[in-house]
């Protein structure tokens, strides 16, 4: 037994590791539709409001990564709302008359939900960002403003500002 004592140190501090690496569990980020907002999200069409949920969840799981206040929290959100800039592939299927490039309008969108700490707490979370006026809007892409929101959002929880005053 003498001959594995060198291992004791290391051991250690595999274990010391394994547990900061358990308690800094990064947040588990979901995101739902809201049922009131599910006939739009079939007028936007169903691929292009999943992707932008996606990119929502990408946003927030890199932007919160090291975040200690919210290590193995669970960040469940809620898209009440989303606006494209631009009409979307589907809506200019359906609708001959857009033109993907000079129909704009304002864009954005409104996220509610909570947040679950490791510890239990419930923290209530609402976000929306809209663009002000059409003049915002030349030159961008169709989801150039939801965009904008979720940055907004995820710098607003970086903050430790769960609820846009």
């Amino acid at each position: 037994m003498r001959r594995f004592a060198f291992l004791a140190p290391l051991t250690a501090a595999v274990a010391l590791a394994a547990a900061a690496a358990a308690h800094a569990q990064p947040s588990a980020v979901t995101v739902t539709l809201a049922p009131d907002f599910e006939p739009t999200a079939e007028d936007l069409g169903r691929t292009e409001v999943e992707a932008q949920m996606d990119r929502l969840v990408e946003i927030l799981t890199r932007a919160l990564a090291d975040d200690p206040d919210l290590a193995g929290a669970r960040i469940e959100l809620v898209l009440t709302d989303l606006r494209p800039n631009r009409p979307t592939a589907e809506q200019l299927r359906e609708r001959p008359g857009l033109d993907p490039v000079r129909s704009i309008s304002i864009g954005g969108a409104t996220i509610d939900g909570r947040i679950v700490t490791a510890d239990g707490r419930e923290l209530p979370v609402h976000y929306e960002r809209y663009s002000n006026n059409l003049a915002e809007v030349r030159g961008v892409g169709v989801w150039h403003d939801a965009d904008r929101a979720w940055r907004g959002l995820a710098a607003n929880l970086e903050a430790g500002r769960y609820v846009q005053r």
